[in-house]
């Protein structure tokens, strides 16, 4: 199986257009966005609790501190939350009825304290990819096209490999894609 789809800023918004017509919109919303605006993997967003993301007086954090249990290498880690991030999240949290810290932070119907697993939400995933149009996109998708963006604007790979979560620097270059684009402006450098 190939490397998920980096998407274009347009392939994103058609995306979250198709979101925008379905049921359960900003909570949609708020998972896809936390894959291309913060990097996070889609196990590590569908293992977010309430706590890890709204502080006691129900506000957004401004960062997302990960335990060893929610991430893949069992690793602890720190997600950092751009201001958009941060206003898509607390736009999910003013439709969502608030609920226990240690309940998940996406809920489900048929799950609402456990909400939903890594690999429900990966098939979520890939059915609003599907929805949208966006043929060879996954879950993965938000991730590589994190790493992509933040790389063609200049951000150094040691602090993409934290951002991403990373280990070894060689799984974060794995991550980025040079489009046309990137080429052409690496070229104009000259």
């Amino acid at each position: 199986m190939g490397k998920a789809k980096t998407l274009t800023a347009q392939e994103l918004r058609r995306v979250q257009d198709y979101i925008a017509s379905r049921a359960h919109a900003a909570r949609n919303r708020a998972m896809l966005l936390l894959t291309h605006l913060a990097g996070m993997r889609v196990g590590e967003v569908a293992a977010l609790t309430w706590g890890d993301v709204v502080n006691a007086e129900g506000r957004v954090k401004d960062e997302i501190r990960l335990n060893a249990d929610q991430t893949k290498g069992g690793h602890p880690r720190i997600v950092f939350l751009s201001t958009k991030l941060l206003k898509e999240l607390e736009a999910y949290v003013c439709t969502a009825k608030r609920r226990e810290a240690h309940w998940a932070f996406f809920a489900t119907q048929k799950e609402p304290k456990r909400g939903f697993t890594a690999n429900t939400l990966a098939q979520y995933f890939l059915q609003l990819y599907k929805g949208a149009g966006i043929d060879g996109a996954s879950s993965h998708s938000g991730r590589r096209s994190f790493a992509t963006s933040l790389s063609s604007k200049g951000v150094g790979v040691r602090v993409l490999m934290r951002a991403m979560g990373h280990r070894n620097i060689s799984t974060t270059i794995g991550y980025i894609d040079a489009s046309d684009d990137m080429l052409r402006r690496a070229v104009a450098l000259v």
